[in-house]
């Protein structure tokens, strides 16, 4: 079996991959360097996920915190960026179930790291808050 917490991580992987300026570069959970011709690209990891129980019924309500990073190199980099998390915000926001997997999902923090190296870079990440439920026994239900 798979539990949600992958179902939701695969649809967001899903929901991304057409994102306008990017050209199929959608990368989940990569922890090798980007090359120069690798970019502009979208990185996709889970950052947390905490689960409680909330009611008497045999179920744990997770947040599941997913960081969605823009990853572009040139001239002001946040403007260039600026289109892909457009594009990306509106696709991820389009269906807040994740084609059922999720109770809701919503934009968290954003932040803006800005790189020097042989050609300027920058990282724009923005942390999405995905709700969903599971059984207290069993993390695919």
């Amino acid at each position: 079996m798979t539990t949600k917490r992958e179902l939701i991580m695969r649809q967001i992987v899903s929901v991304l991959t057409p994102t306008s300026g990017v050209a199929q570069r959608v990368y989940r959970s990569r922890v090798v360097a980007l090359q120069r011709s690798e970019t502009p690209a979208i990185l996709i990891a889970p950052e947390g996920d905490t689960a409680s129980q909330e009611t008497s019924l045999p179920t744990l309500d997770h947040t599941l915190t997913v960081g969605v990073s823009v990853v572009v190199r040139g001239e002001v980099p946040d403007k260039l960026a600026d289109d892909i998390v457009e594009d990306a915000h509106s696709r991820l926001m389009s269906d807040l179930s994740l084609s059922g997997n999720a109770i809701d999902i919503q934009p968290g923090n954003t932040t803006f790291e800005l790189i020097d190296a042989d050609q300027p870079g920058g990282i724009i990440t923005t942390n999405y808050l995905v709700r969903y439920r599971t059984q207290v026994s069993d993390l695919s239900q």
